[in-house]
């Protein structure tokens, strides 16, 4: 595909290399020289230096015969404008963009402004509502490292850490049945020592492997108690924060957890207190120790450290850590410091570029990909791709897994048929209209992924 991105901060600068690894002709625009020579230094891209809404730098970059533009630069506005100006003048096939403001994605009139007579956008992307939503998920599962959704959340795909007084450590993973009969599940992959391990029945658990399982919604606290140490529900939350991600998660949270949020300005505090309805919102900084003990970190289940400083998220989430909160969660813009970060004295490691690139991949995957999640801080992907064909112009219809030649390091680990998720055997047979959920520990076979379902030429 021919791609041209707008903004080459963060989230655009990682796009691209993942784009650009898949053999995508991908172009970046941005203001800021400096940016654009640090990704052409790593990176097979073309860069532009420009405003990417004027439509002189757009040509620049290729949009004339551009299948896609993603906008995702620091502004909503500049976003927006540059899918218009792609739409109105070089009839752009599809348009992404970035947009973080609440006035605009929550607002009554979002549906007549993105629309074909409005601002033609046709993916807009929230940060602050992904990460909320990636969020939410953890609290609703204790102890789980991520939890992602497939098939509108009739399955899931959950990673825990395996404990050494786990039922299953030190024991074969064909022992999950005899543990679970009633359970359908399978272990997808596991990471040991950050290194991918493909299981096989065989595969025998060690304590500190990062596992991830996949069943229905309905079974995964079943199958947590099996592979990790299943934590009682949280009930006394604090955050760190009361930007617009804190102000985002309490709303969702305070209807169901005791949840107490803490910020420093005196005008968002009394933005807070006004929009908040059962949080109790504290003035202060979340590195103050005394602040915290007053507030019983001891007590907390979960400390959420969501301020926009990378610094003070892992400073305040040590010392909550030290004080004895139960579990840390920390926000985390700088991928280098979530890597260090992640599984120390830090629990989870949020970073909000991944969960963006994750619905990102999802419009740009080929073939009718409905979900894409990236793994492990980009490391790993897990994708949901419907099947269409028949047997005589795809690949997967009509075969079972176990006959369908899938690239080396790709797990078939379940599929959802018509409503009900079942896991992916050797004799399971692939159906037009399934959701297949695939595994891939290494992101370089993606490509391959996607010529596996596609259909040939007589299917049209």
């Amino acid at each position: 595909m021919k791609i041209v991105i707008v903004g080459a901060g963060q989230v655009g600068a990682t796009l691209a290399a993942q784009l650009s690894g898949e053999a995508n002709d991908v172009t970046v625009i941005d203001t800021k020289p400096a940016y654009l020579r640090d990704l052409q230094d790593r990176l097979d891209i073309r860069t532009v230096v420009g405003m990417g809404c004027h439509p002189d730098v757009l040509v620049r970059a290729g949009i004339e015969d551009a299948d896609m533009i993603i906008a995702v630069t620091f502004s909503d506005e500049i976003n927006m404008l540059a899918c218009q100006v792609a739409y109105s003048l070089f009839k752009t096939p599809t348009k992404i963009a970035r947009v973080r403001a609440g006035n605009y994605v929550n607002s009554r009139f979002r549906e007549k402004l993105f629309s074909d007579t409005g601002i033609t956008v046709d993916v807009l992307i929230s940060p602050e509502q992904v990460v909320t939503g990636y969020i939410n998920r953890l609290i609703e599962h204790p102890g789980a490292l991520q939890v992602l959704d497939f098939a509108n959340g009739i399955s899931q795909l959950v990673a825990v850490k395996a404990y050494s007084d786990g039922p299953l450590v030190g024991k074969k993973l064909l022992s999950l049945r005899d543990h679970m009969p009633t359970v359908d599940t399978r272990v997808a992959a596991i990471f040991r020592r950050n290194h991918p391990i493909v299981p096989t029945g065989h595969t025998v658990i060690e304590a500190g492997d990062e596992v991830f399982f996949i069943a229905a919604k309905k079974d995964i606290r079943k199958v947590m108690g099996e592979l990790g140490q299943l934590e009682n529900p949280y009930q006394r939350l604090i955050i760190a924060g009361g930007g617009n991600v804190g102000f985002r998660l309490a709303m969702v949270l305070e209807k169901q957890y005791n949840v107490k949020i803490i910020e420093f300005t005196d005008e968002r505090c009394e933005f807070l207190s006004e929009n908040l309805a059962k949080t109790l919102v504290l003035k202060g900084s979340a590195t103050d120790q005394e602040l915290l003990r007053e507030e019983n970190i001891e007590k907390t289940d979960v400390f959420l450290a969501l301020t926009n400083d990378d610094e003070v998220n892992i400073m305040a989430s040590l010392l909550a850590k030290r004080l004895g909160a139960r579990k840390v969660m920390t926000l985390i813009n700088n991928s280098v410091y979530a890597n260090l970060m992640q599984g120390a004295d830090i629990d989870i490691a949020i970073s909000p570029q991944q969960a963006t690139i994750s619905i990102l991949l999802t419009h740009v995957r080929r073939g009718d990909t409905v979900n894409v999640h990236a793994l492990r801080r980009g490391a790993a992907e897990a994708l949901e791709i419907i099947v269409h064909g028949d047997e005589k112009n795809s690949k997967v219809v009509g075969k079972a897994i176990g006959d369908i030649k899938s690239p080396p390091g790709a797990t078939l680990a379940a599929l959802v048929r018509d409503g009900e998720m079942l896991i992916g055997h050797h004799d399971t047979v692939i159906r037009s209209g399934d959701h297949v959920i695939v595994f891939v520990v290494d992101k370089r076979r993606v490509r391959e992924i996607e010529q596996l379902f596609q259909v040939g030429f007589s299917f049209f």
